[in-house]
């Protein structure tokens, strides 16, 4: 679980990058999650963007993508989710 501090730190290292998977109308499925998982694993902090034509609520596919790829859930702003998971083998963020 992630202090409201360690939060605040990765939302600040996350605002430069871009989004690399998009969640639309078919929403989530195994192959997606299984994408976000093997990247993950090598950035350790991503964004996921939501278009518009998506037909879940947003919050809830942040909370199943964090869910199932065993991540943590940073934030949700507009259509941008923010997961960050620490790797195992490429740490590179040291969390204060």
């Amino acid at each position: 679980m992630l202090t409201g501090k360690q939060k605040r730190y990765l939302r600040s290292l996350a605002h430069h990058l871009d989004p690399i998977f998009q969640v639309g109308k078919g929403g989530t499925n195994e192959q997606l999650i299984k994408h976000i998982n093997e990247a993950i694993e090598k950035r350790e902090l991503m964004k996921i963007s939501v278009l518009n034509n998506c037909l879940e609520d947003k919050h809830e596919i942040a909370e199943e993508l964090a869910e199932k790829t065993e991540a943590e859930l940073v934030q949700v702003i507009g259509s941008t989710i923010i997961l960050y998971k620490e790797s195992k083998d490429n740490k590179k963020i040291e969390l204060p």
